[in-house]
């Protein structure tokens, strides 16, 4: 394994910035970091085998790796492809972008569709605990069948499906228990059970595709739904006559929001009324991207529909948005540009998602013992390189190899 200590970079965690630090990283964790001044160089830079990366006085940035929980495809692969090589080029096209972490997103379809996924994902995930070249598949967001038609957005109704427990028992025993968040609409459910399925087998409830009514979401999280999926999209709205899901999910503490920061899915004037109300620890940029991320205009598909993509946006024929092609490159920058802080783009971007996987003690953030998942940044939140468990998976600079 590669060893580094990188002097001077500025550093970025949840709830602090470091101007002017030291990061040293050792067999995949990081195993110290700190202001620059109170390093003892001479006793670190001496060691053979540790490569010293001066970037004192280069205005470059180090964050921790982002985290996206809703892809479906990037670089013209989609999860649902249910190939080793589509899940190899999404992880190695999302290092670029300075994603460290995901969660492969699968869509509405045949149940033998998303077996065939699932079960993809167990074998490759099975393999890379023994490579690194990309981002880390950290498993499956189940995005589907259990949605509602009502609110379908660019899922198939033909293949929905009320919440069905021994359905996800069966899929999550398929997928070697990597489904880690479902999204579901509530009000299709028969009662709790499926919720409850859910939060023994360790998956995250998350509402979304949902047409429920106020009453119906506090019934859910008072159930144990946790999260709300891409908060405005496929969902019925704020009223105030009835809240809805989206204004449910304002008000609700319990619940934790994906956030789509694209400018496409909803106006961006709106995230400092979700700021105020959820506070950054109860919000995640995710991207919901698919296979046309990093590609560029033209025409592609997701779950076995025609997508036009032009610009930063993706719609089907009848103009209903389809994904998105948004990076979490992007998501940060914009981010910032919206007011916050450094160290809550972070939490934004890494620390919460963690936390909603359980990997809060491992994964999101710069800290002893965690796993070197680092993105270096230039001076316009650009990512200059990306590190998974302290490998090099990802360079725009050649003296990072050197």
């Amino acid at each position: 394994m590669s060893h580094y200590l990188f002097l001077g970079p500025r550093l970025v965690r949840a709830g602090e910035e470091i101007p002017e630090g030291y990061l040293l990283l050792e067999d995949g964790e990081i195993r110290a970091f700190g202001p620059l001044d109170a390093l003892r160089t001479e006793r670190l830079v001496s060691d053979s085998a540790r490569k010293v990366v001066d970037l004192r006085g280069s205005r470059l940035t180090v964050i921790p790796g982002m985290i996206d929980m809703h892809i479906h495809g990037a670089y013209g692969a989609d999860v649902m492809d249910a190939t080793p090589e589509a899940l190899r080029v999404i992880a190695e096209g999302l290092a670029k972008d300075g994603t460290t972490g995901f969660l492969a997103t699968t869509m509405t379809a045949p149940p033998r569709d998303i077996e065939a996924a699932l079960k993809n994902v167990r074998d490759v995930h099975e393999h890379a605990k023994s490579a690194t070249f990309g981002a880390t598949l950290l498993g499956v967001h189940l995005e589907g069948p259990f949605l509602s038609p009502e609110r379908a957005g660019a899922q198939s109704k033909a293949y929905m499906l009320p919440p069905d427990s021994a359905l996800i028992l069966n899929w999550q025993h398929l997928s070697g228990g990597l489904i880690r968040q479902v999204t579901f609409a509530p009000e299709r459910a028969a009662d709790d059970a499926f919720i409850k399925t859910l939060l023994n087998l360790g998956i995250v409830p998350s509402i979304g595709h949902s047409d429920a009514h106020h009453a119906e979401v506090v019934s859910a999280v008072r159930a144990g739904a946790r999260q709300v999926t891409h908060l405005f999209n496929g969902m019925r709205p704020l009223h105030h006559r009835d809240p809805g899901v989206a204004g449910t999910a304002l008000i609700e503490d319990d619940l934790t929001v994906e956030l789509i920061l694209d400018g496409v899915h909803w106006d961006l004037s709106l995230f400092k009324l979700v700021y105020r109300q959820k506070g950054i620890d109860k919000m995640l940029a995710i991207t919901d991207a698919m296979r046309a991320r990093g590609l560029g205009d033209g025409t592609y598909t997701l779950g076995g529909e025609i997508v036009h993509v032009e610009g930063k946006r993706a719609t089907l024929g009848d103009g209903t948005l389809a994904g998105s092609v948004l990076s979490m490159q992007e998501a940060f920058q914009n981010a910032y540009r919206l007011g916050l802080p450094l160290s809550d783009v972070v939490r934004l971007t890494s620390t919460n998602a963690a936390r909603q996987l359980g990997l809060s003690r491992k994964k999101g953030d710069i800290a002893v013992g965690y796993d070197a998942d680092i993105v270096l940044l230039d001076g316009d939140y650009q990512v200059v390189a990306t590190l998974v468990r302290g490998e090099v998976v990802y360079s725009a600079v050649g003296w990072l190899h050197g």
